[in-house]
């Protein structure tokens, strides 16, 4: 097999493996009251039932960083991404609280280890590549979540049980990941022996350049996870709209994270990853103002439109840039900054429901907004020139792809 047909199929792989991470991820998040109903679990409780799969996943992608100097990322995700899966499936089957807690326990930390290896091999693809490809995996990510989210729209609809909605989707996805994995590429030297050349690349020096890039990360995920875990209860609590409209608002964002990451690559190639950043920085505050100043649940939605297209570039550029950064210990990085993914999402859905019931949920909003407007002072840490990888500025395409998923 030529390297060109291997890094098609890797792309190809890697972006169905994104795919079916939306897919689960808004099955999961987009029935949180249905969740909570089952299990009774008390809106006090909550946010502690939230909290706790970013801290699991947090420690799991920390295990990753120094798995990965052992094995090959491919294999990590190989096993991981089934994992979450059926933790998903457990979060369906379960009738008491503590069967939630032991999935949810379970989706925490095998999405650590998913997360931290999937963007691991769409950074080291992009280097082979030459070019920006790297919104694109995101771009599919989304495309899961709005199928996700059609889904869990169905189920409130036809008033299905959890685990009624979450079946079908675990055994149609499960063996079609699996298959795919087949087919994952990775760059040369990842995997064992590697350990020494990580440490060296990222020292007490290279975290302080990595730790702009981590607290970019931490805000935009504060941004995400509010709309994540409280977009379906701002829409039903605070603007009044019914249980079935309150799932609409996530489809909504991850629709137009969809059309944003689809040209986003585009743009980066065009005008330089700052300059996307800078301007999708801007939009999702406007977004959230919007959200805060809604007087019915449609403006609200229109809000977390304009925040789907805003939020959608950060992320991505944020693993690229610290793999441009770190070319010679960029699992590590990854590893490293995708932690912060993780405190994102453990400070904003606790901040966001805190504020709510102290004071208000409007003026919760207010909050991930001018956290959001922090990645202005940070957008250099992003690369000039270097970050644009197409037109003029496209290097040319590396073939060196090493291990690949039939080697691992």
């Amino acid at each position: 097999m030529t390297a060109d047909v291997r890094l098609r199929r890797g792309r190809g792989a890697l972006g169905f493996s994104f795919f079916v991470q939306g897919v689960t991820f808004a099955l999961l998040v987009t029935r949180i009251p249905a969740i909570q109903d089952r299990y009774g679990i008390s809106d006090g409780l909550l946010p502690a039932f939230l909290a706790a799969v970013p801290v699991l996943a947090g420690v799991a992608s920390v295990a990753t960083e120094h798995l990965v100097k052992r094995i090959a990322p491919a294999a990590v995700l190989r096993w991981a991404q089934p994992l979450v899966l059926l933790s998903l499936l457990g979060v369906g089957a379960g009738t008491q609280m503590w069967h939630v807690a032991v999935a949810l326990g379970a989706f925490g930390l095998s999405v650590g280890a998913l997360d931290a290896s999937m963007n691991m091999l769409g950074v080291s693809l992009q280097r082979a590549y030459g070019r920006s490809i790297m919104l694109g995996f995101h771009a599919s990510y989304s495309l899961g979540g709005i199928v996700g989210a059609s889904a869990a729209w169905a189920g409130a609809h036809w008033h299905l049980s959890l685990l009624a909605g979450y079946a079908p989707a675990v055994a149609a996805l499960l063996p079609l990941a699996f298959y795919g994995s087949r087919f994952y590429v990775g760059q040369q030297g990842q995997g064992q022996g590697q350990g020494e050349v990580a440490e060296k690349g990222l020292g007490a020096g290279g975290f302080t350049l990595l730790l702009p890039l981590c607290l970019v990360m931490a805000c935009a995920y504060i941004g995400d996870s509010t709309v994540s875990n409280w977009s379906a209860k701002y829409l039903q609590d605070v603007l009044g709209s019914s249980e079935q409209l309150a799932t609409v608002p996530y489809n909504v964002y991850m629709v137009t994270t969809l059309i944003g990451r689809a040209v986003g690559d585009l743009g980066v190639r065009r005008f330089g990853a700052v300059a996307v950043v800078r301007v999708g920085t801007v939009v999702a505050a406007g977004g959230f103002a919007v959200v805060a100043a809604a007087p019915g649940a449609w403006l609200g939605m229109l809000g977390f439109t304009l925040l789907g297209i805003g939020l959608c570039v950060i992320v991505p550029q944020t693993f690229a840039a610290a793999g441009r950064l770190f070319p010679g210990a960029s699992d590590t990085a990854i590893a490293r900054l995708n932690i912060f993914n993780y405190v994102g999402f453990l400070i904003g859905s606790p901040l966001v429901g805190g504020i709510g019931d102290a004071w208000s949920y409007r003026g919760a909003m207010l909050v991930p907004m001018v956290l959001v407007l922090v990645t202005l002072f940070y957008a250099r840490s992003f690369g000039a020139e270097g970050a644009r990888y197409g037109v003029r500025h496209e290097r040319p395409r590396v073939v060196d792809v090493g291990r690949g998923g039939n080697e691992v």
